[in-house]
């Protein structure tokens, strides 16, 4: 029996369900039964009658899942799979800031642990961040959105509002720069440009589109273009390959690879099913806290 079966047949004893960031390398993303985003893979198996959650991605992602289906088992294959983003913001360091700021609703992008939704008022994605704002933040005179002060730049000049920033950023998008764009469209000139919001202002510029992952999935769906330079994880251009046969996908640059994505592989998925590693588990005070943040933001975008 080789591996892909071994996991298969676990799954089905173990009445398990696998989720696979859009990041992940493509054979994990093939055996996963939903590929998506962090917190839309969270809500979709929420809803499962799945007794376990193998969640492939990064530690806050598992974390998420397990704020949503607290009475679920959650697993990690790879204990060590965390985000240098989430890592660049404490709780305790929020408190200091909330201290400075004693008036100031607290929003939380998603790529945050546990602990630190559990400080703040809301919680966030990429694709709903501006929404969130909008809805929830307008009038309010100080804000402070955490941690990525891309994203957070991205909706500030988007809906003219300053926040209280933190120095955090994802160090993968970082590495895509003006100029890989530059490069590539000169390749590609009849392409259509699509980078994540988490990408520096300048990169977001020089793009025709910011989208979060799932966003860049619905739009190359729905276009009529044949060609796409990719500013993102290139872990993306597996799925936008499997979906979309007839287009054509270029990474705005080929060393855009989050090492801590890579880290599953399918030998690790079968060894968590096996063993049941590596399980999450989060102090009863700091979901209950933290899973406020996020029932705060399902209300705002319900109304």
């Amino acid at each position: 029996m080789g591996i892909v079966e071994k996991i298969q047949k676990l799954k089905k004893e173990k009445n398990a369900v696998i989720l696979a960031h859009n990041y992940q390398l493509p054979e994990v993303q093939d055996i996963a039964d939903l590929t998506g985003d962090s917190l839309g893979l969270s809500v979709e198996a929420s809803k499962t009658k799945a007794d376990v959650i193998v969640f492939c991605g990064v530690h806050f992602m598992a974390e998420t899942a397990k704020i949503l289906s607290p009475q679920k088992t959650v697993l990690i294959p790879d204990k060590n799979a965390g985000c240098p983003m989430a890592d660049m913001i404490t709780a305790e360091g929020l408190r200091e800031l909330k201290k400075k700021h004693p008036k100031a609703k607290v929003m939380c992008y998603v790529n945050t642990s546990a602990e630190v939704k559990a400080e703040c008022d809301l919680c966030c994605t990429s694709a709903n961040a501006e929404k969130m704002v909008e809805r929830a933040l307008k009038n309010e005179e100080e804000v402070i959105f955490v941690p990525d002060k891309y994203l957070a730049g991205y909706v500030s000049k988007k809906l003219n509002k300053n926040f209280i920033l933190w120095d955090g950023y994802c160090p993968t998008h970082v590495k895509i720069l003006p100029g890989h764009i530059q490069k590539q469209k000169e390749v590609h000139p009849t392409a259509e440009v699509l980078v994540h919001m988490e990408c520096p202002e300048e990169v977001v510029k020089a793009a025709d589109h910011a989208l979060s992952t799932e966003g860049m999935c619905r739009h190359v769906k729905a276009s009529r273009k044949k060609e796409f330079i990719i500013g993102t994880e290139i872990g993306i251009i597996h799925r936008l390959k499997n979906e979309n046969p007839d287009k054509v996908f270029v990474p705005a640059y080929d060393e855009a690879t989050c090492p801590n994505m890579k880290k599953i592989t399918l030998d690790k998925v079968l060894w968590s099913l096996e063993e049941m590693r590596y399980q999450i588990e989060i102090p009863d005070n700091i979901l209950q806290r933290a899973s406020k943040s996020i029932q705060k933001m399902t209300e705002y975008l319900m109304d």
